[in-house]
């Protein structure tokens, strides 16, 4: 298992629908097969015990995960169904108040297995609602996807509650329409019938070199391949260019591709972090190169965009160079989740996201619920139906001053 700097994943990305749901009887509610409550056993008891043997933290932040097992197996054994094991396995795993806690169930495993192919969508992000179970938040809505058709914008929640309601840990079928329940920022409530269709990957990375004296790197995630791609993109640029790099949105990736990213702007060898494990070795981290075949740093001017989407890797990055001097951050302050975790893949397919070691900054600054606060802050409503103002005034910041009057005026040929 590779290290890694992301957030537990997004349960209901680019969700679908399954065969319907079972119809609840109040009265009786549906009891599991035999094989369904041994399976449930397996998965409870393996979430369980890589809590306990492997979390950074071996206090467990105070929770008392033996009281846990008491209150939560009996659900969990008791469920009929992917939907109910793994809310219930959320609930435990939110006990320990980490964003990087978190179990995915099978269908959802599935689609973050195939992110990067081709497969069914309908094109929306959405993020659990800790303080409301079966709540989620739609974090970002693709574009030219059947969710942006039906009108679906972010900051807009799911309802996914109802006996009959669409589950994220349902599989996505092309095809096959679902009835979403959601409801606006107002509180209006919104029903909308959306069918998933074959939709391209979305690139992880992307170069934007329309505007003059200005590369945008925009970064989906810290895929592999990402410091070679962005060596190649920093040395076909002059020096003279401008680079905005994009967090915004971004949940994080793997630790080596943000240590070469960093490596693409910092001297080698430069102490950037410290990871400290469940044992208390602390572990320094320094910019080891892997920036494609740049040969040293860059000597391009940069900024770096984020806001409160960007997670882990997405935080590192900029808290990393902002405190060496090396980048000007624009946006919103980040999520405040940035732990080292790693993924173990459950008995029936899901996948455990779970925190392996603590991070502080080369400054002592541990960001985990603190975030990164930007040295401009500004959103994306600041300029509502314009051009994105975010990165404008990254753009304006990079920019040479204007000569005052006074020395035009003086350096004027007679």
């Amino acid at each position: 298992m590779s290290l890694a700097l992301v957030a537990a994943p997004a349960l209901a990305r680019d969700p679908a629908v399954g065969p319907d749901a079972t119809a609840v009887s109040v009265d009786a509610p549906p009891r599991p097969s035999r094989e369904r409550a041994r399976m449930n056993q397996r998965v409870f008891d393996r979430v369980w015990s890589e809590v306990r043997g492997q979390y950074y933290d071996p206090a467990l932040h105070g929770v008392d995960w033996n009281g846990a097992r008491r209150s939560f197996r009996p659900r969990a054994l008791a469920a009929p169904d992917d939907r109910t094991l793994y809310r219930v396995l959320g609930e435990m795993l939110a006990l320990l108040d980490d964003d990087h806690a978190g179990a995915s169930a099978p269908a959802v495993a599935r689609r973050l297995d195939t992110i990067h192919e081709p497969r069914a969508a309908i094109g929306v992000t959405l993020r659990p609602d800790p303080d409301r179970p079966g709540h989620y938040v739609v974090e970002a809505v693709r574009e030219g996807s059947p969710a942006e058709a039906g009108g679906v914008t972010p900051g807009w929640r799911l309802d996914a509650t109802g006996a009959d309601a669409w589950s994220p840990e349902l599989d996505v079928v092309e095809g096959q329409a679902v009835t979403l329940a959601f409801s606006d920022p107002e509180g209006t409530r919104r029903s909308l019938t959306l069918t998933p269709r074959i939709m391209q990957p979305r690139p992880s990375f992307m170069a934007d070199l329309s505007r003059p004296g200005v590369a945008v790197l925009r970064v989906n995630a810290f895929d592999p391949g990402l410091g070679d791609w962005m060596g190649r993109q920093l040395a076909a640029l002059p020096p003279e260019t401008d680079v905005v790099l994009d967090l915004r949105g971004n949940p994080g990736g793997r630790l080596l591709e943000a240590d070469a990213v960093l490596s693409c702007f910092l001297p080698r060898d430069l102490a950037w972090a410290t990871r400290t494990t469940r044992s208390g070795r602390a572990i320094v981290l320094k910019t080891a190169g892997g920036c494609g075949d740049l040969e040293a740093p860059a000597a391009n001017e940069v900024a770096v965009l984020v806001d409160s989407n960007s997670r882990s890797a997405a935080e590192l990055t900029p808290a990393a160079l902002q405190e060496a001097g090396r980048a000007v951050v624009v946006g919103e302050p980040t999520a405040g989740a940035v732990l080292i975790s790693q993924d173990t893949r459950l008995p029936d397919g899901g996948r455990l996201s779970l925190s392996r070691s603590d991070f502080v900054t080369a400054g002592g600054v541990r960001l985990e619920k603190r975030g990164v606060t930007p040295d401009l802050k500004a959103s994306a409503q600041d300029g509502a139906g314009g051009p994105d103002p975010v990165l404008e005034l990254a753009i304006a910041a990079l920019a040479p001053p204007a000569p005052s009057q006074a020395a035009t005026t003086a350096a004027a040929p007679l």
